[in-house]
């Protein structure tokens, strides 16, 4: 028999990685396969409301473009981050 929540986390990592947008889907996509097998029930329903957000908000979270400080989601944006490697990059919008 299956168990319920490994069924939620395939279901997870599907809809991770067809958001709409392929820049969405490969960094959504990829890291929910790397690490939605181990993570507890807890941090998958909150990766499930991630997967809610819009994609233009999600991405902002990710480029680091707005801040995601304060909502229940930072420690899992700040999650992503990590796994992209996206750290310490700081993403300006003035011109040079």
């Amino acid at each position: 028999m299956i168990d319920d929540l490994d069924v939620r986390r395939k279901r997870a990592m599907y809809r991770a990685a067809h958001r709409g947008t392929k820049e969405m889907d490969a960094l959504i996509g990829r890291y929910a396969v790397a690490t939605l097998p181990d993570i507890s029930e807890q941090t998958l329903e909150r990766f499930e409301r991630l997967l809610a957000v819009a994609d233009p908000t999600l991405q902002s979270w990710i480029w680091g473009k707005e801040p995601v400080s304060g909502s229940e989601f930072e420690n899992l944006v700040q999650d992503i981050r990590t796994f992209h490697g996206f750290d310490g990059l700081e993403r300006t919008t003035e011109k040079q």
